[in-house]
Formats: C-alpha cells, sequence, structure tokens
C-alpha cells in the first residue's frame, strides 16, 4: 500500500488534477492500495488567509471578492477534470456549501474585528477540503471508488493552532478506524493535508508545508510500504537549479542527509516529514508529478554507497546573526542557558549556533523579521552585566544566510571543510560565522546575503557534483 501525497502545484488546475488521477490510476494497478493526501491548489492558502486577515482589520469587501475568486477557480479546476454533468452538479453544490461557510466565518471575524489562531485554522484549512472533494469526484469520473476523508477525522493533534504536533498513538487508532475498511473495500481515501483536530475535535493545522507531514504520519500509522511526496521537481537535487544550472537529482539519501537538507532551506521536503518515516522505517520518495516516468530520489535509512562524500548544498536568506559579547562571560556558568531562555520565551526559532572557545562570544541565526524582538528581550535579560560591563554589547548583522554543506559520507573523509573553504577563499567569498555538529553529516556557514549564491556555486563545482549520475 502506497501513501502518496500531492502538493499544491501538483493540483493547481484541471490538468494537473488529470495527471494525479492518472498517478492514482496506474499506482492501483501496480501496487494495490492507495491513500492520497491533498494539499490546497497553489495559492488558494494565501488567499485564505489574507481574506481572513483584511476582514479582522474591517475590510468588508475582500473576503466577498475572495469568495467568488475561489468558486470560478475551482469550477474551472472540475471542468477541466470531470465530464460527468451529474457529477459536476453534485460536486458544485458541496463547493458552493464550502464557501458560503467560508464567507459566513469571515463576516463574524469581521464584526468582531479579531482572527484568532484557532479562527485563522479553521479558515486556511478550506482549500485542502475543496480539492479532495474535487479529486475524489475526478478518480469516480473514470469508473475508480474514491471518497474525500477530511484528516479531522483521522490526525488527532494537540491544541497548538498554527504547529500542532501530533499525539501518534490516538492518530494511528483514528487512521486505522476510519481508512483500512475503505482500503478492504476497494476505495480510495483522499484525506486533506495540513489540517487536523484535536482529541475534542477542533481543527488545527500542522504548519505551512503540512501536507507532507500528513503523509508520513498516516504512512507510519497505517504500515504503508512506502510514501511518495509528488511534487513539480524531479527529486532531491544538489542544489537549487535556479541557482546552480548544472545540479543533478540524487537517486537515494539516508532519512539524515534529508532532514539536515530540508532543515536548511531545500523545499522539496517539510522538516518534520522524516521524523514518522524513521520511526517505522518507511521508505519517501520525492517524484515529479510533471515527469512520473522519472524514478525521484528514494530516501532510506541505508542508501547505496556513493561516491560522493558531499550530497548537497544548501541555503536560507533573510537571516540576522545576533551576537552577545563581553570580557565578562569568560568562565560564568549559565549565560548560553539565559540566551536561549530569552529568545525562546519570544517564540524564536535559533537555525545556527556558533561560539568563541574562549567564551566570549555567543552568536546564532534568527529570521530577520524576529531580530528586534530578540534584541529586546536580550538586553532586558542581561541588563545588569550590561550595566556592568560584564556583557559589552548585544548586537545583530542583518542581510545574511546560512549556506549548508550536507552529507553522510562527509563524516570521517579528511579535508572536506578545507576543500569547502579553499573554495571560498579562492573566490575571496568571506565566511562570517561557522558551525559543525559532531554528526560531520553538515558544515553549516554564515555569510552576507549578496554572496550566498555564488558561495553555493563554488562549492558545488568544487566537489563535481554536476557530474550526471549521483
Amino acid at each position: 500500500m502506497i501513501v502518496m501525497k500531492f502538493g499544491g502545484t501538483s493540483l493547481g488546475d484541471g490538468e494537473s488534477i488529470n495527471r494525479a488521477v492518472d498517478i492514482v490510476i496506474q499506482t492501483l494497478k501496480d501496487k494495490g492500495g492507495v491513500v492520497a493526501v491533498v494539499s490546497a491548489m497553489s495559492g488558494i492558502t494565501d488567499t485564505l488567509l489574507s481574506a481572513a486577515t483584511s476582514a479582522a482589520q474591517g475590510d468588508g469587501e475582500s473576503f466577498r471578492r475572495a469568495r467568488w475568486s475561489l468558486s470560478d477557480r475551482h469550477r474551472l479546476a472540475m471542468t477541466e477534470a470531470i465530464t460527468r454533468e451529474e457529477t459536476r452538479q453534485q460536486l458544485m453544490e458541496e463547493i458552493e456549501a464550502l464557501l458560503s461557510d467560508f464567507e459566513s466565518f469571515c463576516r463574524s471575524i469581521h464584526i468582531l474585528g479579531e482572527l484568532t489562531a484557532r479562527g485563522s485554522d479553521a479558515v486556511v484549512s478550506l482549500g485542502e477540503k475543496l480539492t479532495a472533494r474535487i479529486l475524489a469526484a475526478a478518480l469516480r469520473d473514470r469508473g475508480e471508488r474514491a471518497t474525500a476523508v477530511e484528516a479531522t477525522e483521522v490526525v488527532i493533534t494537540n491544541g497548538r493552532h498554527g504547529s500542532a504536533a501530533p499525539l501518534m498513538d490516538e492518530t494511528r487508532e483514528a487512521a486505522q478506524a476510519r481508512l483500512l475498511p475503505l482500503l478492504a473495500q476497494g476505495v480510495t481515501p483522499i484525506v486533506t493535508g495540513f489540517i487536523a483536530a484535536t482529541k475534542e475535535g477542533v481543527t488545527t493545522t500542522l504548519g505551512r508545508g503540512g501536507s507532507d507531514y500528513t503523509a508520513a504520519i498516516l504512512g507510519a500509522c497505517l504500515d504503508a510500504d512506502e510514501v511518495w511526496i509528488w511534487t513539480d521537481v524531479d527529486g532531491v537535487m544538489t542544489a537549487d537549479p535556479r541557482v546552480v544550472p548544472e545540479a543533478r537529482t540524487l537517486s537515494e539519501i539516508s532519512y539524515a542527509e534529508a532532514a539536515e537538507l530540508s532543515y536548511f532551506g531545500a523545499k522539496v521536503l517539510h522538516p518534520k516529514t522524516i521524523l514518522p518515516a524513521v520511526e517505522r522505517g518507511i521508505p519517501l520518495r520525492i517524484v515529479n508529478t510533471f515527469n512520473p516516468s522519472k524514478p525521484g530520489t528514494l530516501i532510506v535509512a541505508e542508501p547505496q554507497p556513493s561516491e560522493l562524500a558531499v550530497k548537497g548544498i544548501t541555503s536560507i536568506e533573510g537571516l540576522s546573526l545576533v551576537t552577545v559579547e563581553g570580557r565578562g562571560m569568560l568562565g560564568v556558568p549559565g549565560v548560553a542557558a539565559r540566551v536561549f531562555t530569552a529568545v525562546a520565551q519570544e517564540g524564536i526559532s535559533v537555525l545556527m549556533i556558533s561560539q568563541s572557545s574562549s567564551e566570549q562570544n555567543i552568536c546564532f541565526v534568527i529570521r530577520q523579521e524576529a531580530v528586534e524582538r530578540a534584541l529586546t528581550a536580550l538586553e532586558m535579560a542581561f541588563e545588569t552585566e550590561l550595566a556592568r560591563r560584564n556583557v559589552d554589547r548585544i548586537w545583530a548583522q542583518n542581510e545574511v544566510a546560512i549556506v549548508a554543506v550536507v552529507g553522510a559520507g562527509m563524516k570521517g573523509t579528511p579535508g572536506i571543510a578545507a576543500k569547502v573553504f579553499g573554495a571560498l577563499g579562492k573566490h575571496g567569498a568571506n565566511v562570517i560565522s561557522i558551525a559543525q555538529g559532531s554528526s560531520e553529516y553538515n558544515i553549516s556557514f554564515v555569510v552576507d546575503e549578496a554572496d550566498m549564491e555564488d558561495a553555493v556555486r563554488y562549492i558545488h563545482r568544487e566537489f563535481r557534483l554536476g557530474r550526471s549520475g549521483c
């Protein structure tokens, strides 16, 4: 049995939906049972959130325009993907009922003048509900047995709106109870990605891009043979092809390598997707909806041996490097703990950490939009130390980027760091900060944002990753 997920670009219009239908039907013939997880059509979640946000700010018209825009787009996709008039009519009634609920909800938000996190989750869940119904109807139109299933019935989470965490035991029980009988009857469940619910039935979401996560969760709970992530690229690549035109698709990588690449900016996989697959030992496959003949990238615990020590280079921009420095920090216990407690209390995620061996300097990287909150929190936490000059200053360098060099083969291989920084040095690229974990799967460093793309290209060329057959 295969759990497969279709992303927003893979379901962006009627033609794309027909392509997804072809993939599901072929997989049913080749493999047997399929559970399909769907994202909203590309751009829909942003439209929903923007409409609800503007309603909370007093705009009483934008959500009405959004409702009819959403209706037109889904009607067009449905018309292109479904031939039977009776099926179209029934489906359009379901779509209009959901859109009417959306408009009513936005009207309430407008009256209250507030959009809560719980309300936001309820609004943005609509996109997946619409897509699931269209794909299920399109499969039925082609003679297959299929039904839309809302993930609120099968994925149980805690109550953290906007980024909920699954309760795996409860989810396993609910998913098996709801989905296995359908599969036994030859019915293909089309499950809404990204959304879930608490034990009490309150709608939550797994975070943006969370449909990948939904697929991995269901794959683990149903003991699937594989989880396939259908997207708009041929697989995991050695670098972003927009930055490095000669970048190649990797045929196979490990869970650990995929986790590092996704965490440091590779957008083909949601960073949390790896964990459920690792725990159950289920392979993940990244494949291209628009090029389904390509095998894509297989992600497994132990990939086949490779001559490549470095598998990929990825990057994140739009960051700030925050530094806490002072001679009075030397040998004082608990300074790092206080730094990261202050940042954590603001709900700010730290992407990379580096500390000088003299303990006079701690620096870390965060998203640039969070830098003012971080600086304020740190200045309050170290108010006494700043006054006594034990901490000399707390400051930030904006417009920086992280470049990460990733590969399981780096572990124990001499000279990797020398080649990385030698490549940068040959071209005069300045490195601001460096970090490497004890796993040796990744070397991360900070550069000026303006130097990021060149740095990726230099390292990619140095390790000859543009060769075919990677």
